[in-house]
């Protein structure tokens, strides 16, 4: 049985630790690492709050559980686990989602610290409001492969977490996905699209047919395709049904929906000549002359996930998980593609190498597309323990009084300038144009008052795309006319009018209040006919902007950035905007002491800030920049090895 250890630290601070209580939100990857942190560091009230259970995956970087806890709740196993480090702890569990009513304001209150070891942003935005309406302090973090990040957010002190603009995700147009695809990411994600339409939820979006209205393929030849599609009546041709009640009505012949799909569909867009004057045609596939090419993997050594299949074996994958995926339609009805379910995994792969061999397309392994599917960068365990390391540091320093000495923490994969891998930098404060964080929260949002209706005003713009959990919004109109109330049943018949209905045009103003996270927020409306395609509003004008301070701050950043992390690519292969750089032999890890930083900062800041996004990391997020790092003995330190870093706390 472990036992707490000796922490050099002052009698205060010791204090405040044992007399402090943490709320730590997740139980994986990081959470499990930050749990044994705070218990052996002497932290002795502890409440843990996570939603999954424990998945065969987790065991080789969730060290806190075993192949008997899989099934089970991770927050209860957690507890149990830290119990054995340290009996006397008291660590409250609870298996449960924290954007619960019952986890307000006044829950959140009763903790001097929060933080969070979460992998997903809606409930990093939630945490984040929470923290900011009980104002308590929070210490955010994150990991991606190599890369990590610990900053702290406190209200009215330093920025929150929705302080910058986050990253858009990474679309495609539909016609690249169905007429031309030039890129791994696009046939992966046309397969996903493909298994969708035949065994999961039909999305007219994700339609995988040529496109017919696309503006490259204008001139006769389109007109000639469009005609030819409208006559179509045969047989594996292309007809004016769904292509589930096409492939329905061939029984899901493999050989029949192989024809449709990889060699008419293909003829028909050789049809559409213009779009092929600069482009490289596409080859039709047959299903009796596949090519034989040898480009398998033959190496015994090689994992079978990672050895890439040559045309003819996707063709005996395509028949076994098409058998599988329709035996699993028939019993269960509509599917969820899952990244870890063999057949849907191995139905996308050789679906999508067919379509990258038909595009002259690099094809790549099963590993690969599943990476690339799932939008999935691996995670690494001692990446995990780094971070939730530097959360304690960061801890420890709130609790002491000495939140002006936190920082934000980069974990970089390479090495910069010095040879240094931990990158502190200073936090910003908070930004004035933040529609969360701001005196007054404010935002303009540009959408059709003619065709938006009031449940996806909701659903896709309040809920998912501003991070509310439960709105309710009256018109800034003098009588508060409520449009949307967060009880039940109280505005349902609203939900499939239209904004305009209401009397909602441009420049109409909507008051927006959330109970459970203490949150308002005005909306102003921008009414336009015109928006991108496939894109039902666009949040613009008072979202985050950099202020000036934080600008001429990150005015170098871009100059030596180390890497970024780019959704069309792998960590090994990278994307076309991910920067390969030489890594450097020496691995050591450094934090500044904190009575050197202020001595550093003058001279070096200038020319290492950071980007100015510093939250969590995602698949999109960019690396940071260069920063001195030096290590000091000060007179409170007890005595230490040659060959021991003394950290900051």
């Amino acid at each position: 049985m472990a036992t707490p250890m000796e922490m050099p630290m002052p009698e205060t601070t010791a204090k405040a630790v044992l007399s402090s209580k943490v709320l730590v939100v997740g139980a994986g990857g990081i959470g499990c690492e930050l749990l044994k942190n705070l218990v052996l560091t002497g932290f002795n009230d502890l409440v843990v709050l996570d939603l999954d259970s424990i998945d065969v995956s987790n065991l080789n970087r969730q060290f806190l559980f075993q192949k008997k806890h899989v099934g089970r709740s991770k927050a209860q196993v957690a507890k149990e686990s830290c119990m054995r480090f340290n009996p006397d702890v008291k660590i409250d569990a609870k298996h449960d989602s924290i954007t619960n009513p019952e986890y307000n304001r006044d829950f959140f209150m009763q903790f001097d610290l929060v933080m969070n070891a979460l992998d997903n942003r809606a409930a990093r935005n939630h945490v984040n409001r929470m923290c900011l309406a009980a104002d308590i302090p929070l210490i955010e973090s994150g990991s991606a492969g190599y890369l990590g990040q610990v900053t702290v957010i406190k209200k009215n002190k330093y920025e929150c977490y929705e302080c910058q603009p986050s990253p858009r995700e990474k679309t495609f147009p539909g016609c690249t996905i169905r007429n031309t695809p030039s890129e791994p990411i696009h046939c992966i994600v046309w397969a996903k699209h493909l298994f969708n339409q035949l065994f999961g939820e039909e999305d007219p979006d994700q339609d995988v047919s040529p496109d017919t209205a696309d503006p490259e393929a204008a001139g006769d030849s389109g007109r000639v395709a469009a005609e030819t599609e409208a006559k179509s009546s045969e047989a594996g041709g292309i007809e004016r049904v769904s292509t589930r009640e096409w492939a329905a009505s061939t029984g899901y012949d493999p050989q029949k929906l192989f024809k449709k799909l990889f060699h008419d569909d293909i003829q028909y867009l050789l049809s559409m000549d213009k779009l092929w004057k600069k482009r490289r045609p596409p080859v039709p596939l047959e299903w009796d002359q596949l090519p034989k090419e040898d480009t398998s993997t033959t190496n015994n050594d090689v994992l079978e996930t990672q050895r890439q299949w040559t045309i003819q074996e996707c063709r005996d994958v395509f028949v076994e998980s098409l058998k599988n995926l329709k035996q699993q339609f028939q019993e269960r009805g509509e599917l969820v593609w899952d990244k870890d379910e063999k057949a849907a995994m191995d139905f996308v792969t050789c679906t999508a190498n067919f379509r990258s061999y038909i595009f002259g397309i690099p094809q790549k392994t099963r590993f690969d597309v599943k990476s690339m599917a799932g939008n999935i960068i691996p995670a690494i365990a001692t990446t995990n323990a780094v971070i939730a390391g530097l959360i304690v540091i960061e801890a420890l320093k709130i609790l002491s009084g000495r939140m002006e000495k936190c920082k934000t923490v980069y974990m970089t994969r390479f090495a910069n300038a010095r040879r240094k891998l931990l990158i502190p930098c200073t936090l910003m404060e908070p930004n004035p144009s933040c529609y969360v964080c701001s005196p007054k929260p404010e935002v303009s949002v540009k959408l059709n008052t003619k065709t938006l209706t009031v449940k996806s005003l909701e659903d896709k713009i309040l809920k998912a795309g501003l991070g509310m959990i439960a709105p309710d919004v009256e018109l800034d109109d003098g009588k508060g006319s409520i449009i949307i109330s967060s009880e039940e049943g109280e505005t349902e018949e609203n939900n499939d009018k239209t904004l305009n209905s209401f009397g909602i045009t441009g420049g109409a103003r909507l008051k927006v209040d959330d109970f459970l996270q203490n949150y308002e927020l005005v909306i102003n409306i921008v009414h336009s006919e015109k928006l991108e395609e496939e894109k039902e509003f666009e949040i613009v004008g008072d979202i985050p902007e950099a202020s000036e301070s934080n600008d001429e701050k990150a005015s170098t950043a871009n100059e030596t950035k180390a890497e970024s992390n780019a959704l069309n690519g792998t960590p090994d292969q990278p994307g076309s905007s991910m920067v390969s750089l030489q890594e450097d032999d020496d691995d050591e890890l450094m934090l500044i002491e904190s009575e050197d930083e202020d001595a550093l900062e003058e001279d070096e800041e200038p020319k290492t800030a950071p980007s100015v996004r510093k939250r969590p990391l995602s698949d999109e997020e960019e690396d940071v920049l260069v920063k001195k790092a030096k290590v000091d003995q000060s007179n409170d330190t007890v005595a230490m090895e040659e060959n021991v870093v003394v950290l900051d706390s």
